[in-house]
């Protein structure tokens, strides 16, 4: 086998003072000739273990297959047959299924996200969904982010009404507080124009709970109820000082850059910077912060674990060390100082305690470490948690083991019947979440209504391809 296999065929990147000077696309697409090359390494595994690892299961192993016979068009139509976001996937995914690709055994494994992208951007990716018949029956979600847009389409291309109630005045939730260097303005909205001829209609302003309840939603005629709010409540640091003027959650934060880095949020640009944290909400802030700090500024993330220990996609860290971001390992905040203003951080040396309850080493504060690192803004990136102010209680909504809202029952319905809630951890975690949630209430209303529950139709139109593609054994993943 010729070495060039093992390889990857080296995507276009803007340089380090490029990247520094904008917030536009790190990431460039490939040519035709690039695409074809990368996909042309593919060995089409009999057994397609980028599938198993895809929580949507998107066929990767399909669509890089016709790229390497440069029939991008198709490529196209099969990737958007079975993934309605797309075009925010193909820049943000955390690429799960490259970690199962059998070329990183020998060398890197295949480009598979960027080659999502080659054929939506080289191919004919202007088409629209088709709906089945309609049912003249609804269904309501509440939330607008991946799960629910998700189980929005898997429920309108099999012929219900839906309707999506969003808290904020923009559609897509966490999708909006990706930096613009990975996820231009206006992407979800390429995705979102493919939903026009589905009868989803998107209700936006309106908070579930002070605005109304689910149960009030299956007074007015919905069949059924999801509630896909996800977690986008900071989780608080606990810590004198948190509270001053110059402190900001990362979610906040982030949405804020997207708005307009200049503005009030982060304000001039020789900021010395703190991040607390250690995922990839830590590292989008403070990539975000150090293409502010240029002039003067720094930008450093503390956590309190170990390298081997910190969440973060690996891309992100390398990606943050090579624009200049600092990091700070075993390092826990004490107290944040200042007066009308924050002036610097206190933070602890940490060590390995023993294991939590799930078997994870805990970590234990180091006596007579603490130092003080000047800064005049921290940015607090320590979780987030569901926002269930308002949702009744009766609900009995699973809080326990996820920060995201679910239903404790094994379909995810809550205690009140009718209504289900699901969320994800990632983008495409949270959109195979919606997916098992719409099957789930589409076999709930079929039951009531005496039918079979139906498999999701060609999306596009036309005969209704497998479900899964051949070879398919069984997820690796877990929800």
């Amino acid at each position: 086998m010729s070495e060039f296999r093992y390889q990857r065929v080296p995507l276009p990147q803007e340089s380090k003072d490029e990247q520094m000077g904008t917030f536009g696309e790190i990431l460039q697409s490939y040519t035709r000739e690039q695409a074809v090359l990368e996909a042309s390494r593919c060995l089409q595994c009999a057994t397609p273990y980028c599938v198993q690892a895809c929580p949507i299961t998107q066929d990767c192993r399909g669509y890089i297959g016709l790229l390497a016979a440069s029939r991008f068009d198709e490529a196209a139509e099969l990737t958007l047959r079975e993934n309605p976001l797309a075009t925010v996937l193909c820049k943000t995914c955390y690429h799960y299924c490259e970690e199962d690709c059998i070329m990183g055994g020998r060398g890197v494994p295949i480009a598979i996200r960027h080659l999502k992208r080659a054929a939506l951007e080289l191919g004919k990716s202007d088409l629209l969904y088709v709906a089945s018949a309609p049912r003249n029956e609804r269904v309501a979600i509440v939330g607008g982010g991946p799960a629910g847009l998700m189980a929005a389409w898997e429920l309108a291309v099999r012929g219900y009404g839906v309707t999506v109630y969003e808290m904020q005045p923009f559609l897509g939730g966490q999708v909006d507080t990706i930096p613009r260097y990975h996820l231009a303005a206006g992407d979800l909205d390429i995705d979102l124009a493919r939903f026009k001829n589905l009868d989803v209609t998107f209700v936006t302003g309106k908070k579930a709970g002070p605005e109304f309840t689910p149960e009030q939603l299956l007074a007015e005629g919905y069949l059924a109820v999801l509630v896909a709010i996800g977690a986008s409540d900071p989780r608080a640091l606990g810590v004198p000082g948190e509270h001053l003027p110059g402190v900001f959650p990362a979610l906040p934060f982030l949405l804020g850059m997207n708005e307009g880095p200049e503005g009030s949020l982060f304000g001039r640009k020789n900021r010395t910077v703190v991040v607390v944290g250690g995922g990839d909400v830590a590292l989008d802030a403070a990539r975000s912060c150090q293409r502010l700090a240029s002039d003067g500024g720094s930008v450093t993330v503390a956590y309190r674990r170990g390298p081997e220990e910190m969440s973060a996609d690996e891309e992100e860290v390398t990606g943050g060390l090579y624009e200049g971001v600092h990091l700070l390992y075993h390092r826990a905040p004490v107290r944040i100082l200042g007066t009308g203003h924050v002036e610097g951080i206190v933070l602890q040396q940490t060590a390995v305690g023993p294991p939590d309850a799930k078997g994870r080493p805990t970590t234990v504060p180091v006596p007579g470490t603490e130092e003080t690192v000047a800064c005049d803004t921290v940015v607090v990136a320590a979780g987030e948690k569901a926002d269930v102010s308002g949702l009744p209680a009766e609900l009995h909504l699973n809080l326990s083991a996820h920060p995201w809202p679910q239903g404790a029952k094994e379909d995810w319905m809550t205690d009140v019947e009718g209504v289900f809630a699901a969320g994800g951890k990632s983008v495409v975690y949270a959109m195979a979440a919606g997916t098992r949630a719409a099957e789930a209430i589409d076999a709930y209303i079929a039951k009531k209504k005496g039918r079979t529950p139906t498999p999701r139709p060609n999306a596009l139109g036309g005969p209704a391809p497998p479900r899964f593609p051949p070879g398919y054994g069984g997820p690796t993943w877990h929800l």
